[in-house]
């Protein structure tokens, strides 16, 4: 009689094995498509022998544990890439925006506005008393100031644009802590009592990977399960079961938005903008506050020496009406914010014929003044006296193209080796339908044979039981 209701026990225990086999196979192929999910398997133990007299039956297998196929240092190594990744698209992205400003070939752009200007001097030098000519100087000069301008805007719009991305993945970030802190809560729950947190655990490293790609961290995970997420160098986003928040505030020192890290709700803010260096955040701070603020030096650069040298020039020289010249260009004050505030001098607007053209008081036909402003094109005064307008511009342009091709082609080449890694973690963890299908028709079949164990020991019971019929 104890051997039969061993049978059934091991006919039981293996109908439950099946059952839960079968449904860990259906939970892998209902999560096929959900991002960051590892397969799952059930691990079957041998049950513990039973001893009868000089025998050790064996007493079936039971349901060990359900774990997932996951492998922790290719999740790290992912995360690391991840953050690799998101910093190189930021930077391409914002890159090809300010490549957009300086496109010369698509546009009339700056070089062509400051040609047209020394080329409506040299028109002047031809017909120094021309009023025309005297007029399409002032146009000239009005077009090139306001091409300043537009160059200096477009370039503080990619600024402004990248403030609003950087306040955008602040909230992101923070609403991931949050969730990282909450589930750290949840996996010390489950995993106190020996059971591993399996969907928690995958949700977890997911969250791990799309907060490296916005900034970059680095995280450690405790004895209790718990995980500690630090931005930056002193950030710590996330200490066991608590979270803590960034702030993107703008600053009047420099009017643009900064990242603040606040420890506790009354807490003083701490400005770690200089620690962000990795992901989303740290290519739009890496363009943002270095590669368009040295472009906008540089073309305040250029409107500021155009000013100063045309202006030199021009108040040599005398104009329609015999006076002295004046300043062509209202003179900014210095070269930072040059090119924004550069303007034509009113008077001259007014009246074109206050415009300098001879060297010489009421001498009609001089063109002195008129030459030495045009040939200004051709002289070096940028950079030290070592390139003309033309050419210190053009290798403006030449650079942010050559920076920008390195950028796209640096974002392609990360594209490819995070790709490589998540095929190989896929290959490991992904979930395989033929696989699965594989898998479910042999725990079908052991299901329909424990259930034939359970159904032979039943009748092996009904034929003991009728022995005392006969």
């Amino acid at each position: 009689m104890s051997k039969i209701s061993g049978m059934m026990d091991v006919g039981k225990r293996s109908l439950m094995n099946s059952q839960t086999a079968l449904q860990t196979v259906g939970h892998n192929i209902a999560n096929k498509s959900t991002e960051g999910y590892s397969r799952q398997r059930v691990e079957l133990m041998t049950n513990e022998p039973a001893n009868e007299g000089n025998l050790r039956i064996g007493m079936g297998a039971r349901a060990g544990v359900i774990t997932r196929v996951n492998n922790p240092w290719l999740e790290k190594q992912i995360q690391r890439e991840s953050t690799n990744m998101g910093f190189a698209d930021s930077r391409a992205d914002a890159l090809s925006r300010v490549e957009q400003v300086y496109n010369e070939q698509t546009n009339k752009g700056l070089n062509q506005y400051m040609n047209g200007f020394f080329n409506a001097f040299r028109e002047l030098s031809n017909n120094p008393e021309s009023l025309a000519s005297r007029t399409m100087v002032r146009e000239a000069g009005e077009s090139m100031t306001k091409e300043f301008g537009r160059v200096v805007t477009q370039l503080k719009d990619v600024q402004q644009d990248l403030d609003g991305q950087m306040m955008t993945l602040t909230e992101e970030i923070n609403q991931m802590t949050k969730e990282v802190a909450q589930l750290n809560e949840k996996i010390q729950v489950v995993e106190v009592q020996g059971i591993p947190a399996n969907d928690e655990r995958d949700r977890r490293d997911l969250l791990l990977k799309k907060l490296g790609d916005k900034i970059d961290i680095s995280w450690a995970e405790g004895s209790d399960g718990h995980i500690s997420v630090t931005a930056g160098r002193t950030a710590i986003l996330v200490s066991g079961t608590t979270a803590n928040s960034l702030k993107a505030a703008r600053t009047d020192e420099r009017d643009r938005v900064e990242i603040f890290f606040q420890s506790t709700a009354n807490g003083t803010p701490v400005n770690i903008t200089n620690q962000i260096r990795g992901g989303r955040m740290g290519g739009a701070l890496e363009v943002r506050d270095g590669v368009v603020e040295e472009f906008l030096g540089s073309i305040d650069k250029v409107a500021f020496t155009m000013a100063k040298e045309v202006n030199k020039a021009h108040i040599e020289g005398f104009d329609r009406y015999g006076k002295q010249g004046i300043l062509f260009f209202d003179m900014p004050q210095d070269a930072k914010g040059a090119a924004e505030t550069l303007v034509v001098n009113r008077t001259i607007f007014n009246d074109v014929g206050r415009i300098a053209a001879g060297a010489e008081p009421n001498a009609p036909g001089d063109n002195a003044v008129a030459n030495v402003i045009a040939s200004l094109q051709n002289r070096q005064v940028m950079d030290g006296n070592s390139s003309t307008f033309d050419d210190y511009y053009n290798t403006q342009v030449g650079q942010i193209g050559t920076v920008t091709q390195r950028a796209v082609k640096s974002q392609e080449s990360q594209k490819n080796v995070l790709s490589q890694l998540q095929n190989i973690r896929e290959s490991i963890s992904g979930v395989s339908l033929d696989e699965e299908t594989t898998k479910m028709i042999e725990f079908q079949k052991a299901y329909d044979a424990s259930a034939r164990i359970i159904r032979t020991a039943d009748e092996m019971f009904d034929t003991v039981l009728n022995l005392k019929r006969l």
